[in-house]
């Protein structure tokens, strides 16, 4: 009987021991890549974009676009709750770093990079030549008839101006309160907060006489606006480029290789573009992403 009860008892270690071997060599479900995005177009669309090349490649991928402004991604990033999302070299070095501004674009990369990695052990992969850069655009006839051509024209006539943007330019750093101290402290005659996709419509309907712009809009060709020159070079270069979570990194080593070849494909042009095609076209952001992968041979 105590041979028997032994026995049996044996046989149900090792039929464990056997059942998490199996476990152990089949694996357990893959955990998926929480892929994030800010709240504007060329996000909807790069955040796609990483998406859909992870997938294609076999790494499951879980969205979460649209989730805000940066400091709600970084904040997911650090607390685990998102592995990646696609951000900027001159956001990372004055919002999230609250480094002084530089004009060297590799000079910022280089020390988002590196702060990132020690701080945070957050990865930024390779940045896109793209610069989507912070600017100011007005309509060229009002711009010509109150004599505005630079930041500093734009400050002297502030008072008789109402600009509209995006609600979180009038509180960051690389935002107006940034323009006005390196331009002076100017007052507005009014700022308008909106979603990011109505800047335009705002301008061109005469609501406003500035938008807050950013180098890679469609719209300022469509619209055929000036971009006001930053005469003290406030802003520095904003490269996009995916930032990861080193754990995520460990578990998916292959998802360098993959969105490090999207980056040079990601040129000021191509983004103009690929932007109006959503805001001046109406198509959806994952459709353009998909086309865009298709056409340069980096999805099926």
């Amino acid at each position: 009987m105590k041979f028997t009860r032994w026995f049996f008892a044996f046989g149900l270690v090792m039929a464990s021991a056997f059942g998490t071997f199996l476990l152990s060599a089949c694996g357990e479900p893959a955990k998926a890549v929480r892929v994030g995005s800010k709240d504007f177009t060329e996000e909807f669309i790069v955040g796609n974009m990483y998406a859909l090349l992870l997938e294609a490649n076999g790494i499951p991928v879980e969205r979460k676009l649209n989730l805000g402004a940066t400091p709600i991604l970084q904040e997911a990033l650090v607390s685990a709750q998102l592995d990646l999302y696609p951000e900027y070299t001159g956001t990372g070095l004055l919002t999230v770093l609250k480094l002084p501004s530089s004009a060297d674009a590799t000079q910022v990369y280089d020390a988002v990079r590196d702060a990132y990695k020690k701080q945070f052990n957050l990865v930024w992969l390779t940045p896109a030549p793209m610069n989507n850069t912070q600017a100011l655009a007005m309509k060229k006839d009002v711009a010509a008839r109150l004599g505005i051509r630079t930041f500093s024209d734009m400050a002297a006539k502030a008072s008789e101006l109402t600009m509209i943007g995006p609600p979180e330019f009038e509180q960051r750093e690389d935002g107006l309160p940034g323009i006005q101290k390196a331009y002076g402290d100017f007052k507005l005659k009014r700022y308008i907060a909106v979603d990011p996709g109505l800047r335009y419509e705002g301008l061109v309907s005469g609501q406003a006489d500035v938008v807050v712009a950013f180098g890679t809009d469609g719209q300022l060709a469509a619209y055929d606006l000036l971009v006001l020159q930053d005469d003290k070079h406030l802003f520095p270069p904003y490269q996009i480029a995916p930032v990861v979570r080193q754990q995520t990194l460990d578990a998916y080593p292959k998802i360098a290789e993959l969105l490090n070849k999207l980056a040079p494909l990601l040129t000021d042009a191509t983004m103009q573009k690929l932007n109006y095609e959503v805001d001046g076209n109406k198509r959806e952001p994952a459709d353009v992403a998909r086309e865009f992968l298709r056409q340069n041979g980096l999805i099926k």
